[in-house]
């Protein structure tokens, strides 16, 4: 007679290379572990990658590049920085990170949720887009980098810009080449900083709802005063047009 299998599996990464790392997680996962923590991680890639529904995985440390890529339901929790790449063609599911991401966040992102409690790096949201009803969602606590929803088709960014130590939230080239989705600052943000494919709007209702729901889970995670949020103005940048490069090509 087998033994039932633990519903939670405690995994010492300190030495492990990301292949063991990820052979041992998904291996758990297909023997019915619904929580998996991982202790020591330093930048084993490809964690979380593909997983499914009803997974829970805790990692405690700094996770490598494309963590989460493909994920298709599982939770992530990462109790630390996370490296470029997170969230790589995310499919469905929820990361969630306590410290800042680097690079290429959310790249090619087509559903699920991810919540980054500090700053993230450059090209954040590139490729984001919707389906259906699949709308991925991206909420920035701090600030972002150069290039922030390039390419974007659809989905939703917010930048909370909280604790920001800096001016404005955000860098240059924001929305470069965007034409779908919406995004969404708290802060200043001024004219020069802007693609030339997006323009700045106020909120309607409609958007006020949409904040209202991700900034209250993003209060929930990161025990955020979430009234604190809303007395600075928010305001959204979409683009104005869905060829922005259509007379390139045609005439």
């Amino acid at each position: 007679m087998s033994m039932p299998a633990k519903k939670t599996v405690t995994i010492e990464a300190a030495e492990l290379d990301f292949r063991e790392l990820n052979s041992r997680i998904r291996n758990s996962a297909q023997s019915g572990c619904r929580q998996i923590i991982l202790n020591s991680v330093c930048g084993q890639r490809y964690i979380g990658t593909g997983l499914g529904p009803d997974l829970k995985i805790t990692v405690n440390g700094v996770p490598g590049n494309d963590s989460g890529m493909f994920m298709n339901g599982a939770t992530l929790i990462i109790n630390g920085n996370a490296q470029d790449c997170l969230g790589n063609t995310m499919d469905s599911g929820t990361i969630v990170v306590y410290g800042c991401s680097g690079d290429t966040l959310g790249y090619a992102m087509r559903g699920g949720q991810i919540y980054i409690r500090d700053y993230v790096g450059t090209r954040v949201g590139i490729h984001m887009k919707s389906y259906k009803d699949k709308r991925p969602v991206i909420v920035i606590g701090n600030w972002a980098g150069d290039f922030l929803g390039e390419y974007m088709a659809g989905g939703i960014l917010i930048v909370l810009g909280i604790n920001r130590r800096k001016q404005n939230t955000l860098g240059r080239f924001i929305g470069t080449g965007m034409h779908g989705g919406t995004i969404y600052i708290r802060g200043q943000v001024d004219q020069f900083q802007f693609g030339k494919e997006v323009k700045l709007f106020d909120l309607d209702e409609k958007d006020h709802q949409i904040i209202e729901k991700y900034a209250t889970k993003f209060c929930e995670y990161f025990s955020v005063n979430k009234g604190a949020i809303f007395e600075q103005k928010l305001v959204k940048l979409q683009p104005y047009t869905h060829r922005p490069y259509g007379r390139l090509y045609a005439y």
